[in-house]
């Protein structure tokens, strides 16, 4: 069993608690952010943006770049396939937007990015791989902004990336790695595998961030216990519960706390979130945007099918204020949920999306990828 790490260093950045949020788009927007960072320490990240949308001035990926007023480390994360655009996104990142730490997506599952060579397909291209960390970390060297990765096992069983990119991120001058413990053909189904990241953490000499099935602040402890790993990558987890958080930063220091929120408690959660959403949106697209975090507040609570459909219907704060009015405020936190899986799911793949004789060659520099310039998934 390995120590438990109390916090998290990152090249010249220190994080209070190993601790990031993953990004997820839709999601982990500045509002979120904020009520995340409102519960605890850690290292809260952006939605994912892309490169190519960046340095082109891409009006959506502008709209990405929003920091809450309150947020001291800006943390973005980037998606790219070209070394020459990663590199020059980076610098924008650095010199125009203040960031102080750049994750660069190499674990997104999604076909229509995978069918382009990017996100979790992408390391099977070593040389490219290198090629586009050492573009960034070059482009960040001067501003002394860290640049970590994430990716995952490989493309499938018989395709693993995940011990070939650990080590040409540490040759490379990467802060360090996060992997998240399911191939680019599970997605989000299955089991994630730990025994992964630890044999990472085994094969490198740079912190590895594990990634996959943390869904209560006892299983991070297990995880970094397991695996030795630096910190840990919470994503799905975090929706609807954005006090995890505050339970992971009370574990990391020696705290035994699990929150058990009242619906009342929730329910003053589900107020904040959508006022910093109408904050930074305004109120009706705050409000709109609000609407998909019902669900997974609610989870396992009283609350009935047509509150839950009104619910999802707000446009207001006014209109969100009496229908919370209606839910019971001393309904007890539904235990039964506790360390069961959030968010989605869903089957595995059967085969991944590549681009045509993908697999022919292991090496791909000077390969021009090209992605779209609004491309917008996690992973």
């Amino acid at each position: 069993m390995s120590a438990v790490p109390t916090s998290l260093t990152l090249g010249p950045l220190r994080v209070e608690t190993p601790v990031v949020l993953a990004p997820m788009a839709g999601i982990t927007n500045a509002a979120y952010r904020r009520l995340c960072a409102e519960q605890g320490a850690g290292l809260y990240v952006s939605e994912m943006i892309t490169s190519r949308g960046l340095v082109e001035g891409d009006e959506t990926t502008q709209k990405m770049l929003v920091f809450d007023e309150l947020e001291t480390v800006r943390s973005v994360q980037l998606y790219g396939t070209d070394p020459v655009y990663i590199g020059k996104a980076v610098e924008i990142l650095c010199a125009d937007h203040g960031v102080a730490h750049v994750d660069l997506n190499f674990g997104c599952p999604v076909p229509k990015v995978t069918r382009k060579g990017g996100g979790g397909a992408l390391p099977w291209k070593r040389g490219l791989l290198g090629e586009i960390l050492t573009a960034a970390v070059a482009a960040a060297a001067p501003y002394d902004v860290p640049v970590t990765m994430k990716t995952r096992k490989g493309l499938d069983d018989d395709h693993l990336t995940y011990l070939d990119a650990g080590r040409i991120a540490q040759e490379t001058g990467v802060a360090a790695i996060a992997l998240h413990g399911r191939t680019v053909q599970q997605a989000y189904s299955g089991e994630a595998d730990w025994d992964a990241i630890a044999r990472l953490v085994d094969h490198v000499d740079i912190p590895v961030l594990g990634n996959g099935d943390i869904w209560e602040a006892a299983d991070a402890l297990r995880m970094v216990e397991q695996t030795g790993a630096a910190g840990v990558v919470v994503g799905r987890g975090c929706l609807g519960r954005p006090w995890l958080f505050r339970d992971l930063a009370a574990a990391f220091h020696g705290e035994d706390v699990a929150t058990l929120p009242t619906l009342g408690e929730v329910r003053t959660m589900m107020r904040r979130h959508a006022e910093l959403l109408s904050a930074h949106m305004g109120e009706e697209r705050g409000c709109k945007e609000f609407r998909k975090h019902v669900t997974w507040y609610l989870k396992g609570f009283p609350a009935g099918g047509e509150m839950r459909h009104q619910l999802a219907l707000i446009d207001s704060l006014a209109a969100l204020d009496e229908l919370l009015d209606g839910l019971d405020g001393d309904a007890p936190f539904p235990e039964r949920e506790l360390g069961t899986p959030r968010g989605r799911q869903g089957a595995p793949r059967k085969k991944v999306v590549l681009p045509e004789g993908w697999l022919d060659d292991t090496d791909g520099r000077g390969a021009h990828l090209r992605e779209d310039a609004d491309e917008t998934t996690g992973g």
